[in-house]
């Protein structure tokens, strides 16, 4: 289960409530240390074997955690800039996708340190993105396939940016 973008074992399930553990890696890398109870998360469950494939490859592997930098109406959808670390800039391009708490977006605009996406009011309703205001931290996950496309082109790339950072 996909929990605010983070993927998580669901280590107990009675009724309608989930547990799960989140060691200390998942609370380095992401915004899930910060929750208090009460907080509401966007869920999606794992792709099951079989299930059609729609919408943009989220693998739920936080790579880093970004930041609201302002919000601007546009007619009745929300044009949200996000500021972004470098590991997520590096692979951000306009058209591309990115996942920012757990739901597959588009890329409509970006720059060195930013990027921009716009959410149409179904995503407003049904996520907590529509809630948030700027300033809020949120989880990001850089477009997997772009990762890969690095890897194969420049292999040594990934292991010597790890290193470094």
């Amino acid at each position: 289960m996909a929990v605010d973008g983070c993927c998580l074992t669901v280590a107990r399930l009675d009724g309608a409530i989930l547990e799960f553990n989140a060691v200390a890696e998942t609370l380095r890398r992401t915004t899930l240390g910060e929750l208090s109870a009460g907080d509401r998360v966007n869920l999606e469950p794992a792709l099951r074997v079989g299930d059609p494939m729609g919408g943009h490859w989220v693998q739920g592997h936080v790579d880093g955690v970004g930041e609201i930098a302002r919000i601007v109406p546009e007619g009745d959808a929300r044009n949200f800039t996000f500021a972004a670390p470098p590991e997520i800039m590096r692979y951000a391009i306009e058209k591309g996708s990115v996942c920012v708490a757990g739901v597959g977006l588009t890329i409509t605009g970006l720059d060195d340190t930013s990027f921009s996406v716009s959410l149409v009011p179904h995503t407003l309703e049904v996520t907590t993105l529509g809630v948030l205001s700027p300033g809020a931290r949120v989880n990001l996950e850089a477009d997997v396939l772009a990762k890969y496309v690095e890897k194969l082109v420049f292999p040594g790339a990934l292991l010597r940016s790890a290193a470094t950072s």
